[in-house]
């Protein structure tokens, strides 16, 4: 069992993690680990609203490769990629406010946004806006991002 306590964003979260492995033996399933069972407890400091969430999960990682503080880490580090990935996606891009939403258009420009990013984060910018504006700015720019990617 493992337990963090953050607090920010006007709350206090408390997440404790258990995970198991003694249920392998029970389970059909393939490539399990361990099972776990995540438990948030979240109160609102303005309001001194409490909610309580539990979730359940599996993992390919072995109790050796992983305990109880390592896995409640990687889920609480998903996560955090999963937003800033989103958040740059929403706001930088406006994504929200596309109008393309047909067929398999939506998931393509996605994946571009993705690529995107991704390539501005391989070449160390420390801001996707600026390096938006900068390509938009610079003849050239653009091409020469994904060059640099093969080099």
């Amino acid at each position: 069992m493992a337990q963090t306590i953050d607090k920010g964003h006007g709350r206090v979260e408390i997440r404790s993690i258990q995970a198991t492995a003694r249920l392998l033996d029970v389970l059909d399933f393939p490539h399990v680990g361990q099972v776990f069972r995540i438990e948030r407890l979240v109160t609102h400091m303005a309001s001194g609203k409490v909610t309580n969430e539990v979730v359940r999960g599996i993992t390919s990682l072995s109790p050796d490769a992983a305990g109880a503080s390592r896995l409640l880490a990687l889920r609480r580090g998903h996560w955090e990629i999963e937003a800033k990935s989103h958040l740059v996606r929403d706001v930088t891009f406006r994504e929200d406010a596309s109008r393309v939403r047909r067929g398999a258009a939506p998931r393509v420009m996605a994946t571009i946004r993705n690529l995107v990013i991704g390539l501005f984060r391989q070449q160390g910018a420390p801001s996707i806006a600026a390096a938006l504006r900068s390509c938009a700015w610079e003849p050239g720019a653009g091409t020469r991002l994904i060059l640099s990617a093969y080099a």
